[in-house]
């Protein structure tokens, strides 16, 4: 049961950080593993090798300086947006890869899932908060979701309840939130429409 438990948080915590920042997630669990601290399933040992925790490590780099930079951010999860999701599936998935083939796939659904659900708020959010002209509101915003992603994945490993208490948290602020974002994004369309027929 506590196995079954752990993997599911494991499953759950990879595909949600995954939606927000997917090479944190990967260099994390890859260097954790590594260094002893937890035991990853075999189908994401992978992580630990050193060509991809450098390669994962790079591209953790390069996200969070272009998370950074209000506008950049936007094109940046635009284009994510192709890869966030399946990676959170696969994540899913791997993570229950030992245990029966349709647990592995209730895991990569629901792992994709989850990731679209984190991507969409995150990227909705980030794009109402760049029509502020400050950047201190995209950086606080940015640095905070460094920081969720650190403490969710530390729940995922460690702590597998308060992992699920907070995911139920987040899509309830999450389904909350959505009816706002659209609203708020069809404004900004608008707007940016208008703008472009002015000129």
């Amino acid at each position: 049961m506590t196995e079954t438990l752990s993997a599911a948080a494991l499953a759950g915590g990879l595909s949600w950080a995954s939606g927000i920042r997917l090479y944190m997630a990967l260099f994390i669990a890859g260097w954790f593993s590594r260094s002893g601290w937890i035991t990853l399933p075999e189908a994401l040992r992978v992580l630990e090798s050193p060509w991809v925790l450098a390669v994962t490590g790079v591209l953790l780099i390069v996200e969070f300086l272009a998370d950074k930079v209000p506008g950049v951010d936007s094109a940046w999860d635009a284009i994510q947006t192709f890869i966030r999701i399946p990676a959170g599936a696969i994540l899913g998935a791997a993570a229950l890869g030992q245990m029966d083939p349709a647990w592995t796939a209730i895991a990569a659904l629901l792992g994709g899932t989850i990731a679209a659900g984190a991507h969409f708020t995150k990227a909705g959010s980030r794009a109402l908060i760049n029509t502020s002209p400050e950047p201190f509101s995209n950086w606080t915003a940015s640095f905070s979701e460094d920081a969720a992603v650190v403490g969710g994945l530390w729940a995922a490993f460690f702590y597998p309840w308060v992992l699920f208490a907070f995911l139920i948290v987040f899509f309830l602020l999450a389904l909350w939130l959505m009816p706002k974002l659209w609203r708020g994004l069809q404004w900004l369309f608008r707007k940016l429409l208008s703008v472009s027929n002015g000129r």
